[in-house]
């Protein structure tokens, strides 16, 4: 089955970036290692355990595979970047958490795809689908694919789209024509590592492998979504106004300065920049009500509380000053910690 075709049953299926690369063991299962044991997973458990190994081999996951077919789906949209909102009583929501939860809309496309490619078969296939929760080292496999290449940023990044995408995977026991890996064009740039608040993306000090990492114990985005406990005191002035996760580095890439955006409906904005002291009041059946088809409710209501107050307290604004006091009495020992944390740092009255 030739690449062409899997690229155009991939775009009438709704993804803009398609190829596919062997399904084989990689190298960068080893860089992958190394990041592991230098700590960078932080509290990230899921990262750490018995599927950790798994990621090693895709035939772990599918026996019979021989290709990986590696999709990607823009999210972009017209709105500004985080680096150009200056409402200081706006709270910041990831960009790619605005719409519906990108978990469901890529499996629905790569459940097409699979009929599309059955449709062009000449027998029965073995198939798995995989949406960034299964263990595969999908952005290594994007990349052979040819889709991009790693940015220092550790985004996956498109030469013509930049890197505002989902990424996908579709197992599959047929041989299809692989892509190559791109040339990498970060050059000399460093405008993710010098925009980074909290200085997250550091070097990765593995031999012969990328030169940069992310370190999640440092990171935004890290700190907003997967942290269950309390904040780094040390950290929290770095947050902004940021309440789930962090594009910090995408907004600042030149590569995304003309970035397309998308037309998928799903990932319409429902949930951007929302006001601060609006989502401080919000009841746990609001917030389950409010984002239960959102990749947001998996910061959890307490941990999303704690985020608004941390957001709040560095916007030094005497008009949370009523909403933190009364976050400040949660049942929730996380949010009334933040929440003191946030009134000690408004001007006086």
């Amino acid at each position: 089955m030739t690449i062409e075709l899997i690229q155009r049953l991939a775009h009438e299926c709704g993804f803009e970036l398609a190829g596919a690369a062997p399904a084989v063991p990689l190298g960068e299962a080893g860089y992958y290692r190394h990041w592991v044991a230098a700590g960078f997973a932080g509290e990230m458990k899921y990262l750490t355990d018995h599927r950790a190994e798994v990621r090693d081999d895709p035939g772990k996951l599918l026996p019979s595979a021989r290709s990986v077919i590696c999709v990607g789906k823009l999210y972009n949209g017209p709105e500004p970047y985080s680096t150009q909102l200056h409402d200081r009583e706006l709270a910041w929501i990831s960009r790619y958490a605005w719409g519906e939860d990108y978990h469901d809309v890529l499996r629905c496309g790569l459940a097409r795809l699979v009929e599309k490619i059955r449709e062009h078969s000449a027998g029965p296939f073995d198939w798995k689908i995989c949406v960034d929760t299964a263990p595969l080292l999908e952005r290594a496999y994007a990349r052979r694919a040819g889709l991009g290449w790693i940015g220092k940023n550790t985004c996956l990044i498109n030469q013509d789209m930049g890197s505002w995408f989902f990424l996908g995977e579709l197992m599959v026991s047929l041989a299809i024509e692989p892509g190559a890996p791109p040339p990498d064009r970060c050059g000399t740039c460093t405008q993710c590592i010098d925009a980074c608040p909290t200085a997250a993306i550091v070097p990765a000090g593995v031999p012969g492998g990328p030169e940069w990492a992310i370190d999640s114990r440092l990171c935004i985005a890290y700190f907003t979504i997967e942290l269950h406990g309390s904040v780094p005191a040390e950290a929290r002035a770095q947050m902004g106004n940021h309440v789930f996760g962090c594009d910090i580095c995408q907004d600042v890439c030149p590569w995304n300065h003309s970035a397309p955006v998308t037309s998928e409906l799903a990932f319409s904005p429902q949930h951007f920049a929302p006001d601060l002291a609006r989502l401080a009041q919000i009841s746990e059946e609001e917030f389950r009500a409010i984002f239960r088809s959102s990749p947001v409710k998996r910061a959890r209501y307490a941990g999303f509380l704690r985020n608004v107050a941390v957001a709040m307290g560095n916007q030094r604004s005497g008009r949370f000053r009523q909403p933190l006091e009364s976050l400040a009495r949660s049942p929730y020992a996380l949010v009334a910690e933040h929440a003191r944390w946030a009134l000690a740092q408004l001007a006086p009255r």
